[in-house]
């Protein structure tokens, strides 16, 4: 390493501390910089295809506990609620990768407060009598009992790092979180994107700005991507969109919740409506909103007429008077991915993601000092995962000099040897020819 790095083994190094304080001093567009400089280098080595990307993600713990939650301020409905909206409406397009500074509201709308309340009145009700955390309240200084299972992002932030978001996964316990989202490709498992998200953020709310970042690295050295392998936490519509738009494809598994077809029932798309066994069509109505507009779908029913004296009737819809159907209105990105992963490409690069992406986020996280960060704020946290991508990469490179020079020195070692027996081989067959003819003339002399 200090040979590479280019320090004589009796010179002296920079004192740790002098990292860590210039890293705090400069900004985020020089740590991508040095990112994307120690990148070419490797596809300048040739590690890099740059053809297929394997994206994943994985939560690396804030500089803050769960004890530095506090309470949201409750702001009335009306002017204070669309200023919150404003505000939310900041934090979504920062998580996109367009961060202008700007951290947790610490407020939250009266509307909202109710719904998230409402939200966990029945946890309260079923983890009733279960032990809690201690901590000290403003009030008196004395100690107040706590869940951190009822604490949401909605009604609480961190006073200590307001960029932290509170997130679990199964079988770990819930914590303030950051996400690094990662993209690796899969010929050399070298790390070509490495990213810094809000944790309550969901991969496919990601997966846009990973793709943009993703694509403006390789696109600098001349390459382009083609394939994207992700798990099916980056399926959603906007996710299978920014793909189309791109023109890579992705080998991505559905949600859960799609459906591929109905059963007993087809869709016809050059009328837009679906039909029963019986010949009923159910037609499209409107496009409703969930999820407080979260989701649009597509809105398709029957006339209660054709229902009404139907012999399936009590089987197919019970006691309502018409059957609906309701299909995402991104239905059509789905179902033509549904078809590609019916191929057996697509199983051979799911198995692919997983032995490409995966040993790399463990590397990170269990040598390479990514499993905490020491900072506090998104802007600081993305900085030390992409020194964290910086080292892995280098440590790739290294390892690839090497083994190229000892490749080298193994095929020189051949080429002589075989120059070598090609000059002596003549020579030794002279000498062999030259033995049996004096031992023939010997033994004709005795």
């Amino acid at each position: 390493m200090l040979y590479f790095l280019g320090y004589d083994i009796d010179e002296p190094l920079p004192w740790h501390s002098t990292l860590s304080r210039t890293r705090q001093l400069y900004g985020e567009e020089v740590f991508r910089t040095l990112f994307v400089k120690v990148l070419r280098k490797a596809i300048e080595k040739g590690m890099v295809a740059g053809k297929r990307q394997a994206i994943d993600s994985a939560p690396v713990k804030a500089n803050a506990s769960m004890n530095s939650l506090q309470k949201k301020e409750i702001l009335q409905d009306g002017a204070a609620y669309a200023k919150q909206l404003r505000s939310d409406d900041e934090d979504a397009s920062d998580a996109n990768g367009n961060d202008d500074g700007e951290q947790q509201g610490q407020s939250v709308s009266a509307s909202k407060q109710k719904s998230v309340e409402q939200h966990h009145a029945w946890k309260d009700k079923a983890y009733k009598g279960m032990p809690g955390g201690r901590k000290k309240s403003e009030e008196g200084g004395s100690e107040e009992k706590y869940l951190p299972k009822f604490v949401s992002n909605h009604t609480h932030y961190s006073i200590t790092d307001k960029d932290a978001r509170v997130s679990v996964k199964p079988g770990k316990a819930r914590q303030l979180n950051y996400h690094a989202q990662i993209a690796v490709d899969t010929a050399h498992h070298v790390i070509t994107c490495m990213e810094a998200h809000y944790a309550d953020k969901k991969d496919s709310q990601c997966m846009p700005s990973v793709l943009n970042t993703l694509t403006t690295n390789l696109r600098s050295a001349g390459l382009v991507v083609e394939e994207v392998l992700a798990d099916a936490g980056y399926s959603s519509g906007e996710a299978l969109k920014a793909l189309e738009r791109k023109n890579i494809t992705g080998y991505i598994p559905n949600f859960g919740l799609y459906k591929p077809f109905r059963e007993g029932f087809s869709y016809h798309a050059e009328g837009d409506y679906y039909q029963c066994s019986r010949g009923t069509r159910l037609v499209f109505k409107k496009i409703k909103s969930t999820h407080e507009g979260a989701y649009l779908l597509r809105h398709y029913r029957s006339s209660s007429k054709d229902c009404k004296t139907c012999p399936l009737k009590q089987t197919c819809i019970g006691k309502s008077n018409e059957k609906k159907i309701e299909d995402t209105v991104d239905k059509p990105y789905y179902d033509r991915m549904h078809i590609r992963l019916q191929t057996s490409k697509a199983k051979r690069m799911k198995k692919l993601r997983s032995s490409t992406v995966e040993p790399v986020l463990d590397t990170l996280t269990n040598f390479l000092a990514m499993k905490r960060v020491n900072t506090r704020g998104r802007k600081a946290a993305n900085k030390c995962m992409l020194m964290a991508a910086v080292a892995y990469n280098l440590k790739k490179i290294m390892r690839w000099m090497r083994d190229r020079v000892i490749a080298d020195v193994k095929a020189a070692e051949i080429k002589a040897e075989n120059v070598l027996q090609t000059l002596f081989y003549p020579l030794q067959r002279v000498i062999q020819d030259c033995g049996h003819r004096a031992s023939y003339q010997l033994m004709e002399l005795q």
